[in-house]
């Protein structure tokens, strides 16, 4: 993306304030051309003067000009900055939801780190570029090209001196751009490494404590450091040494115009208001490159920023939603997985030839080792992916047909991790359900075997869990899981080794309040437990993607094949043997 499309982009995004957007560039032309009558009035004040004329009537319309030029002032000071603020935020919204929304393949190839310093560095940028766009470089860019003409028009021989300094800055600026533009790109890497690096050194600290891990993270970041300074450096030192040679430039052309201004004057072929007024006319346009230029090497500095901000925001998701979809209808909740096959890009894991049918109100278990399949198929039922071949249906209807946020709003998920947000627990909770009165929520608890320990804590419900729900064991963590299913209330429920967390006193306790949300619902369960395991009406046994085995508990063992051996080696725990007798 070059620069100049990057710069059209960026502005676009005015978006909805563009009435605002072209009353600000309005004002920055009037602002432009104001700029220019006030060195000509000056030079003519000074002719009058010197031929003693009458000057009043020039003064007067000086003055005029100069309020006007004070009100668009004010209007572009206060309007562009309300603008940019508001576009930032907007902007930032809409990275943020977008990047949300996009697939589970994204985020796995994504530092959270690094999305973050993308969103604010972007959006800092863009602020800056909107900002100045409209205070200033519209209106430097407008008296630039009026000078031309305008100088040319008055003497073109003085004239030809502001021309060249313009060309001397051009020159210059585009040298340097060349000579820095990847240059900056790399440091903006770096920068972006360096934000992705200490996000997952600050997201695992128990990790880097426990294994006394500080002082090879802090060595690693001070050679991102090391390598940042190695890319910006040599990029601020080609800028400094253009703005060097731009400011030498400038004066000697002001000495330029002052020596050809005595010369022409001498021999009576430019007046001293003339010569006034160039003077005033390369004092402009001094300032005014200098503006351009600093906003060229600020474009530099921050188009990498930029290009990665919207690399995101080009991103697609792979999950696209027919038009005018309808919304999924669960009537009973019978689910059919039909020949579903899916695997993950570069690899040879996922599912294959996937058949099975889950009717109304069945408890489906799936089984097998770690990496058989067992929680891809159950991401394809919440259609986190979209299968390469085959059908997932529910009551019939292809998961590909209805809207996204039917099909999760008609599924309860207890993960194996939590997902807890760094909020009160009530707020937590009424993830399940947004509108959730505070009686629904503690009955939610109570099913959940939550309460106890959320009342024993000082601040009750309005107890924080931390960030990922740090300041909570993982019992209480999946329990906080549990009751927010429950409070769900979908008529699909998955869990995901859901009561993984629990001790075998806890779970026993539970297992009821399970088996009660799990009624009249089609469940699936992955679990290492063999009460769990025994109680479905299905159990499919995975192995390397596909299903193996598959029937009742007893049937299976009966066999004598993949999941008796799994019983029989111990590999899936049995709580019961463990649990403490109950009194007599």
């Amino acid at each position: 993306m070059t620069f100049l499309r990057l710069y059209l982009r960026a502005v676009a995004l005015v978006g909805p304030d563009r009435g605002l957007a072209f009353g600000l560039a309005f004002a920055g032309v009037v602002l432009a051309l104001l700029g220019f009558a006030e060195p000509i009035l000056f030079g003519r004040v000074v002719d009058a003067l010197t031929h003693d004329r009458p000057a009043m009537s020039l003064v007067a319309l000086w003055a005029g000009l100069g309020f006007v030029g004070i009100a668009a002032g004010i209007f572009v000071s206060l309007h562009a900055d309300r603008l940019a603020h508001r576009r930032r935020l907007e902007v930032m919204k809409s990275f943020f939801e977008h990047v949300v929304q996009l697939p589970a393949s994204f985020h796995s190839d994504e530092q959270s780190g690094r999305l973050i310093a993308v969103m604010l560095r972007g959006t800092d940028h863009l602020f800056s570029l909107l900002l100045s766009v409209f205070r200033e470089h519209l209106t430097a860019m407008v008296m630039l090209v009026v000078l031309i003409p305008v100088s040319l028009w008055m003497n073109w021989r003085m004239g030809l001196l502001l021309i060249a300094l313009m060309v001397v800055y051009g020159g210059l600026s585009a040298l340097v751009v060349r000579k820095t533009r990847f240059g900056q790109e790399r440091a903006e890497a770096y920068h972006s490494e360096l934000s992705g690096r200490v996000v997952d050194v600050i997201g695992n600290v128990s990790v880097v404590q426990s294994f006394t891990r500080l002082q090879e993270e802090a060595r690693a970041l001070q050679q991102i450091m090391g390598n940042l300074i190695s890319a910006q450096f040599p990029v601020l030192n080609w800028w400094a040494l253009a703005s060097v040679l731009t400011r030498a430039a400038a004066t000697v052309t002001i000495i330029s115009l002052f020596a050809l201004g005595a010369s022409l004057h001498a021999k009576g072929e430019i007046s001293v208001g003339e010569i006034v007024a160039f003077v005033g006319f390369a004092g402009m346009l001094i300032g005014r490159l200098d503006q351009l230029t600093q906003f060229l090497s600020t474009l530099v500095f921050e188009a990498a920023g930029m290009r990665q901000f919207f690399d995101v925001l080009d991103q697609t998701t792979t999950l696209v939603e027919k038009p005018n979809a309808p919304a999924l209808q669960v009537a009973g909740g019978r689910v059919v997985f039909d020949r579903v096959t899916f695997r993950y890009p570069r690899s040879t894991s996922g599912v294959f030839e996937v058949s099975f049918v889950a009717e109304p109100g069945e408890t489906v278990a799936i089984v097998g080792p770690t990496g058989s399949g067992k929680s891809t198929a159950l991401a394809l039922l919440q259609r986190a992916r979209d299968p390469e071949a085959g059908a997932i249906t529910v009551d019939g209807q292809d998961l590909r047909d209805v809207t996204l946020d039917s099909i999760r709003r008609s599924i309860g998920v207890v993960f194996q991790d939590p997902g807890l947000f760094d909020r009160s627990i009530a707020e937590n909770l009424r993830i399940g359900k947004p509108d959730a009165t505070d009686d629904e929520i503690r009955r939610a608890a109570r099913l959940a075997e939550a309460d106890g320990f959320i009342e024993g804590k000082q601040g009750g419900y309005d107890t924080r869990a931390g960030e990922r729900g740090r300041g909570l064991s993982g019992g209480e963590r999946q329990r906080l899981a549990i009751a927010r299913a429950i409070l769900k209330n979908a008529p699909i429920l998955i869990l995901d080794e859901a009561t993984s967390a629990l001790d075998n006193e806890t779970e026993l306790k539970i297992k009821r309040a399970l088996e009660q949300l799990a009624k009249d619902r089609t469940t699936f369960v992955i679990a290492h437990r063999l009460s769990t395991v025994r109680s479905a009406d299905q159990i499919l046994y995975m192995e390397a993607g596909r299903i193996l085995e598959r029937g009742r508990f007893d049937d299976l063992v009966a066999m004598g094949g993949c999941f008796a051996a799994l019983v029989a080696a111990g590999e899936l725990e049995d709580e019961e043997a463990d649990a403490p007798a109950s009194p007599a």
